[in-house]
């Protein structure tokens, strides 16, 4: 019944579209043959491979960028706080955000405020009770994680916006990814970047690996 069915359909289209037409219309509604459906995934196979390594890189460098912008955010914190209230403060990387927590020039978290935090980096926010936290971030979350390398662990704003003391040079804080890809500074593919505080107390994100006279060059 089905070959006769089929059989009548293919005449039917030959009589509406011509015998040639209507051959080509019925082969088309049959699918794909196996070495077409092959082929395709032969393609896809190369596409994915071609794609996977360009999203991981796309990925790291997502990541790298919402770290460096997040310590920017908390720099500039830092600053404006001091300004407002007429005091020093500080923005410190920290290695953990309990009550272990440390200075740490490698963070990757950080801790804003007005006492320096060891040791009670999970008390909560208070302008009285030391260390008087004003905002502690975690920079540890998800599952490609920012390598953090920084001049100093710890940077005080006085209440003109500068650093206290002050330091000989700019401070410079890097970030970078620790799940693999090497930075484009030294022929990798992440896009890494840099934090820069001035003396002045001026802070700025960079791209190290743009060339001078570029003016997001560091």
């Amino acid at each position: 019944a089905d070959h006769c069915r089929h059989q009548w359909l293919g005449q039917r289209t030959g009589q509406l579209l011509g015998d040639q037409q209507g051959r080509r219309l019925l082969n088309a509604q049959r699918g794909f043959s196996l070495i077409e459906l092959m082929v395709g995934i032969v393609i896809l196979g190369v596409l994915m491979a071609t794609a996977v390594p360009r999203f991981s890189d796309w990925l790291r460098n997502a990541r790298v960028r919402t770290s460096a912008e997040a310590m920017q955010n908390g720099l500039q914190l830092a600053r404006a706080e001091a300004v407002r209230r007429n005091a020093t403060v500080r923005f410190q990387l920290v290695n953990t955000i309990d009550d272990t927590c440390a200075l740490d020039t490698a963070g990757p978290h950080w801790v804003v405020s007005m006492d320096n935090p060891a040791g009670q980096c999970a008390s909560a926010p208070s302008d009285t009770a030391a260390p008087r936290i004003i905002q502690v971030r975690n920079r540890a979350e998800g599952s490609i994680q920012t390598l953090v390398a920084a001049g100093q662990s710890a940077l005080v704003f006085n209440g003109l916006g500068r650093l206290t003391p002050v330091p000989a040079a700019n401070v410079a804080i890097d970030v970078s990814s620790t799940t693999g890809g090497t930075c484009v500074a030294s022929g990798g593919s992440v896009r890494c970047l840099r934090l820069v505080v001035s003396v002045g107390g001026q802070i700025r994100m960079c791209d190290p690996a743009l060339p001078a006279g570029d003016a997001q060059a560091c």
